[in-house]
Order: structure tokens, then C-alpha cells, then sequence
């Protein structure tokens, strides 16, 4: 499989205590905070790209838009989807929705780049 267009990646939760607003400290209420979807968006990302990076590589997070529309509760069942929409060079972007039994949740765009893996590290942790 190669990098293309279209390339899909999905994950899901079921949402419990510790994937709340209140627990990430980004609200007061006990919904699925937008933070927990950032990250399930991106794993869905990291999902499509993983059968098709090289040995040594792998992609990091450059820039998350996301518009978080409806709650949803403790014990609901969230589905996320990524999308590979454009490349350019080593940047990806990837369209992405979450859905639950209501539907629509949450919407955006994912950005990611690829990178050397020993090279990344050797720029932040020397």
C-alpha cells in the first residue's frame, strides 16, 4: 500500500469518567471533553498512515481544527474517521469527523508531517 488520497483510518470510545471535560480540566461538566477528541481524531489519523509509512519513520501533529458541536454523556459510544485529503511533500492533511448514536459531534482537519525518527528525536532531546 502506498501513500495516497483517500487513505481512511478510524478509532473508538466509549466514553467514560477519565475522558470527561471535567477530568482533562477543560470545563466543569462530565461530557466527552474536546481534548479526548483531538486525540481520538488523531489516533484515527496515526491508524490510516500506519500501514504505509517507511521502517524509521513515523508522523507527528502539526496542527489540529476541530469545532466540537454536541455533547456526549458518559457510557456514549464515539466513532472517529480520518480522511487523507491532501499531501504536500512530507505535510498530510486529513479531514476528520466523530459521530455518535446521535450523529455529527464533532468536524475538521488534521495536520501531519512526516518524519525521520532518530532525526526528530535528536532535535529535541539533545
Amino acid at each position: 500500500m502506498k501513500l495516497s488520497t483517500g487513505l481512511r483510518g478510524d478509532a473508538t470510545l466509549t466514553v467514560t469518567e477519565a475522558d470527561t471535560a471535567r477530568a482533562l480540566g477543560s470545563g466543569t461538566v462530565d461530557v466527552l471533553g474536546t481534548p479526548r477528541i483531538v486525540a481520538l481524531c488523531e489516533e484515527a489519523t496515526c491508524v490510516a498512515l500506519e500501514p504505509v509509512l517507511e521502517p524509521g519513520t513515523t508522523s507527528v501533529g502539526m496542527r489540529v481544527q476541530i469545532d466540537h458541536l454536541q455533547p456526549t454523556g458518559i457510557g456514549g459510544h464515539v466513532d472517529a474517521e480520518a480522511v487523507l485529503e491532501k499531501i504536500e511533500g512530507r505535510r498530510l492533511t486529513f479531514t476528520v469527523s466523530v459521530s455518535d448514536s446521535g450523529g455529527l459531534i464533532a468536524a475538521g482537519k488534521v495536520t501531519r508531517v512526516i518524519v525521520d525518527v532518530e532525526r526528530f528525536l535528536k532535535k529535541c532531546c539533545e
